[in-house]
């Protein structure tokens, strides 16, 4: 017997420290849920503006404005520390029952010096087995939270699309009485759970 396969035998798939580590993790994120321990399943990024538009600027201008801030928000909630822990976390949903999870992308838009309400949408997604197939072709991993990261930075790219198809209405309404003179925040978030 080879060195090489001797090695291949040693290491197998029950006796690699990393799965054996990766399966604990998995068995305890499990475990607090169950429990109804708190499990970060979130990923949020928020963005404030206090430039203030021009008085006389016109609707498209302040239109891109809330735009902007919008994207800044999805920008920060993209990143690897923000979806980085729901990837990791993916893991223990991905090890569910044929890789199926459930999520929401939300935009809250929050016009601080204004009374009117805040403006928020959600699209709903879902993550299946197959996705998780096609993400390995193109990251070309197994690695599990590399290819959720991939899916959820998807996900999260058409669910900002589609919200914000919703919000638009209301985000003219928004403009139409002046709200947006003034500090606006924006929050983006990506919620993801196992399907059930």
């Amino acid at each position: 017997m080879s060195t090489s396969t001797a090695l291949k035998v040693f290491m197998s798939y029950r006796t690699n420290p990393d799965r054996i580590l990766d399966n604990i993790d998995r068995a305890r994120n499990r475990a607090a849920e169950a429990a109804g321990l708190y499990v970060e399943r979130q990923a949020v990024g928020r963005e404030l503006d206090t430039e203030m538009p021009d008085v006389d600027a016109t609707t498209t201008e302040r239109m891109k404005r809330i735009f902007g801030i919008l994207e800044r928000a999805y920008m920060k909630c993209a990143q690897r520390a923000e979806l980085g822990r729901l990837a990791s976390r993916f893991q223990a949903v991905g090890d569910i029952h044929h890789h199926h999870a459930r999520g929401d992308v939300s935009i809250s838009i929050q016009y601080m010096d204004h009374e009117r309400y805040d403006d928020v949408g959600v699209s709903p997604f879902e993550i299946r087995s197959h996705q998780v197939a096609d993400a390995k072709k193109e990251t070309k991993t197994s690695r599990a939270d590399v290819n959720a990261l991939k899916i959820l930075r998807d996900e999260l790219r058409s669910g900002i699309r589609a919200t914000y198809q919703k919000l638009e209405p209301r985000v003219k309404d928004a403009l139409r009485d002046r709200a947006d003179m003034g500090h606006v925040q924006v929050q983006v978030t990506v919620d993801l759970r196992p399907a059930e």
